[in-house]
């Protein structure tokens, strides 16, 4: 009869289960060193926050906001949000903890953040997903922007992804984009009828975020559309400029998509986005981010410039597999300890503590199995070494140790040894050497 549970994970989430773990602990690893590298230090927000940070942060005509939040009032009545992008929460901190009177720019990132967003569940996106995070806040000098997109791209690339493709664009400000967007508005309204649903929506609220349709049939319509780039006011235009001479100093291989927009309402001027190539072909972005200069303005703050990116940990961990990229697996221990008897339990349990403290990993069998049983699961653990543990051991002074990767045709003596019970630590930490 299956042990199974009456419950399963909600839809939308998964479990990181032991032999997944190591690969997050690794991306974790790779995303901690190359952060740090670059001045990066270590920041993690509550995982919800007062509804305002981002109905007004992430802007009210968003799919994020009108749509896909997990909002909901505790028992004092403040309506309260489940986090479900990175960016507000770490601006909110910036502005509460005073971090504006730290040298600018402070730069922070973020580890395994767990987001929620109520969307169609489908591969490398859940309901639930987690997020590695990158900000800078208080410059708004044009080579932080570059620092921002070769940080992003040095992380994959120690990761291990190939045919990673970056792409960027400029947005512009609130001094240039009103004319764009009415120029949108301008030639969508004679398309308003063929849009779908959601972009007739955009059309009124949000008509920037029409560029950012996954419709296939929006797709010809969106490829006609104007340009930010010919509306871009002289400073917008100069900044996004010298992006580009920084990237170029830095042989990052990006192309300029002029209708890369990004979907949150706080962006403005360096947008950009990571992607795999295959076949000649973008896939899904796997990371991206942009400058968002009048956000600490929206959450109560002073003008503050910013930019950042965030990163999916289950899209990246995806990527690396079916790229053939070789991800870490669970450790195996180096001992296990087979024991026959109570007394011979209690020697096994003090070998184990004393092998650990000399940092070898090291299992023992429970329950009252047999001898041959206990091996069984010797061999299956993946150890190097047994240690067998019975009275007649105990009455010699000498533990029988067992080499479980000795050939099948080798000699007894040499898959099977006597040690003796006070010099069997410092034996195997020596056999255990790397």
């Amino acid at each position: 009869m299956a042990n199974t549970s009456s419950y399963k994970a909600v839809q939308g989430t998964r479990d990181i289960l032991p032999e997944d773990a190591p690969a997050w602990d690794f991306v974790e690893r790779i995303v901690r060193e190359t952060c740090e590298r670059y001045g990066y230090q270590r920041i993690e927000t509550p995982i919800f926050e007062e509804t305002g940070v981002y109905a007004r942060g992430v802007g009210e005509g968003t799919d994020i906001v009108e749509k896909e939040m997990y909002t909901f009032k505790d028992r004092g009545g403040t309506s309260l949000t489940l986090e479900p992008e990175v960016t507000a929460g770490v601006v909110r901190a910036y502005l509460e903890h005073g971090m504006h009177t730290l040298p600018q720019p402070v730069k922070l990132y973020t580890l395994r953040t767990p987001l929620f967003r109520y969307e169609r569940p489908q591969k490398g996106r859940y309901r639930e997903h987690h997020q590695f995070d990158c900000e800078a806040l208080g410059e708004a000098d044009p080579a932080l922007d570059a620092e921002m997109i070769a940080l992003l791209w040095e992380i994959y690339q120690r990761l291990g992804a190939r045919d990673i493709v970056i792409q960027i664009n400029s947005i512009g400000d609130r001094n240039c984009r009103p004319a764009y967007v009415q120029r949108l508005v301008d030639y969508y309204t004679p398309l308003k009828e063929d849009l779908c649903d959601d972009c007739k929506v955009r059309l009124v609220k949000n008509p920037l975020r029409l560029l950012d349709c996954k419709e296939e049939r929006d797709q010809p319509k969106i490829a006609a559309a104007p340009k930010m780039a010919d509306c871009l006011c002289e400073p917008c235009a100069e900044h996004f400029a010298a992006v580009r001479r920084h990237l170029d100093a830095l042989g990052l291989p990006y192309t300029i998509n002029p209708l890369l927009v990004r979907g949150l309402d706080y962006y403005t001027r360096t947008v950009f986005e990571l992607a795999p190539e295959q076949g000649g072909r973008r896939q899904s972005a796997i990371g991206g981010g942009g400058r968002y200069d009048g956000l600490a303005e929206l959450l109560g703050g002073r003008p503050t410039p910013g930019i950042g990116f965030g990163s999916g940990m289950e899209r990246a961990i995806e990527l690396l597999r079916e790229q053939g990229v070789k991800l870490p697996e669970p450790a195996k221990p180096q001992v296990f300890i087979a024991a026959l008897g109570a007394e011979a339990k209690i020697a096994a349990a003090v070998l184990a503590h004393d092998l650990r403290a000399g940092d070898l990993r090291v299992q023992m069998a429970f329950g009252e199995r047999s001898l041959k049983a206990q091996m069984k699961a010797a061999n299956n653990s993946g150890a190097r070494w047994a240690v067998i543990i019975g009275s007649g051991e105990l009455e010699s002074g000498r533990f029988q140790v067992r080499d479980l990767a000795a050939p099948a045709d080798a000699p007894e003596d040499e898959k099977q040894r006597a040690v003796a019970r006070a010099d069997v630590v410092a034996w195997l930490l020596a056999q255990c050497q790397p």
